[in-house]
């Protein structure tokens, strides 16, 4: 029996060199998996590349599933939903895994974005990584956006009326762009339309492209690590760095548990909570589009509210459009703001610890304060802490260049 067997190996080691001549997988396997070597002393906070890698493949899959069941028509879109909720065979589930998922994605990106901030992972030679970082976001925030849009309840079409609208605060080509977006003079089905296929084809390739590019960045100049040491400058007699291991298999097994941690809270909300307290799937979306009935409070998903608060916290529209944008567009040069000798949080001085907290609690309170009615007081709150926020960055590069620091150590700590 064991003749049988070994025929059928060497058959498949010989069809797997003919396969590797052709495409070099063995040497992508390990120039990326298992020969690629990451600090060892990456944390908690490391999960959450991985994590955004799993629920891009989620969204990615259920979308699928959906767009067989889903019709892009005015009229029938929030039938369609709901034909997919209640008649398709788990079809409640793939649902509530895409909307659900789109909020963890958020959630996941998110606490990634503030561990690159704790541990300088956007600091040389890391810029491109942190530029191509960003990039994922806003397309993400576009995808999200329009995905919101498809299941044409209250809230997806007057969040689509509200959010379109804003473009119209842009001077001499305002209104001539938003009809453009909408396809007509409303939103209307040539909107859905055109939002269904950015949403599932052309946003999705971008996104993809953006990942792909954003990793090849990261394995040209390797990881960071909570010491925001370069392990790359200590190696042995055989050029492998000492502080560091190879990612297969002791960051593939690691990564597996942290993944089956996330789908057990994944799976929690999904059966137990997959509105999330009107979070995740506002109440008003339960009800079909109607152009004739504005919803009394239209704020958009909880990712976004943060932009939203600094948008309703100036009075001007195009002030509060332009200052919406800057919010996002100055994480792009945040690489040139940092001129601190150190990389992480934990070697810094007081004051760039202080920045970052009241940064992390300004986004916080920004969201809370964008998911609220918007009476006087919320806005005055609100710029406050859009001064607040912009404050972060205009202050650092002052304080990371004067405060005191602790010096690095030589090699990584646990």
């Amino acid at each position: 029996m064991a003749k049988p067997a070994s025929n059928i190996s060497r058959q498949l080691s010989n069809v797997g060199a003919w396969i590797d001549e052709r495409i070099p997988v063995s040497s992508f396997w390990k120039a990326h998996i298992s020969e690629y070597y990451a600090p060892k002393n990456f944390n908690f906070f490391y999960f959450f590349g991985s994590l955004a890698m799993l629920v891009l493949a989620i969204q990615i899959l259920t979308g699928i599933f959906l767009t067989m069941h889903y019709k892009p028509d005015a009229a029938e879109a929030f039938a369609s939903v709901e034909y997919i909720m209640r008649d398709v065979e788990w079809g409640w589930l793939i649902r509530y895994m895409h909307s659900t998922g789109a909020s963890f994605f958020f959630i996941v990106v998110y606490l990634h974005m503030f561990r690159g901030l704790m541990y300088g992972s956007y600091k040389s030679p890391r810029e491109l990584v942190w530029v191509l970082g960003v990039l994922i976001y806003l397309v993400l925030m576009a995808e999200a956006f329009m995905g919101y849009v498809l299941p044409w309840g209250q809230m997806s079409y007057w969040g689509a009326q509200v959010i379109i609208s804003l473009f119209g605060a842009i001077p001499v080509v305002g209104d001539a762009l938003v009809e453009w977006i909408r396809g007509d003079f409303f939103v209307s089905d040539a909107t859905l339309n055109r939002f269904f296929a950015l949403h599932v084809i052309a946003v999705p390739l971008a996104l993809l492209a953006l990942v792909v590019l954003h990793l090849a960045a990261l394995h040209e100049v390797g990881s960071n690590n909570p010491d925001g040491i370069e392990v790359k400058k200590n190696k042995d007699s055989q050029g492998r760095p000492l502080d560091a291991i190879p990612f297969h298999p002791y960051y593939t097994v690691k990564d597996i548990f942290g993944v089956g941690v996330f789908l057990t809270l994944f799976a929690f909300v999904i059966f137990y909570a997959p509105e999330f307290g009107g979070l995740f799937l506002e109440p008003d979306n339960f009800n079909p589009a109607d152009p004739l009935v504005t919803p009394p409070h239209i704020v958009p998903v909880w990712y976004f509210t943060p932009y939203y608060a600094i948008l309703r916290a100036v009075p001007d529209k195009l002030a509060g459009v332009i200052l919406m944008g800057m919010a996002i567009m100055v994480l792009f040069i945040l690489p040139w703001l940092d001129r601190s000798k150190v990389k992480s949080i934990r070697y810094k001085g007081l004051g760039s610890k202080i920045l970052l907290a009241v940064f992390a609690i300004t986004f916080i309170r920004l969201g809370m304060l964008g998911m609220g009615e918007g009476t006087h007081a919320q806005t005055i709150e609100s710029r406050i802490w859009t001064f607040a926020y912009f404050a972060f960055f205009i202050l650092m590069p002052f304080v990371t260049k004067y405060e005191k620091t602790r010096p690095e150590p030589e090699r990584v700590t646990k």
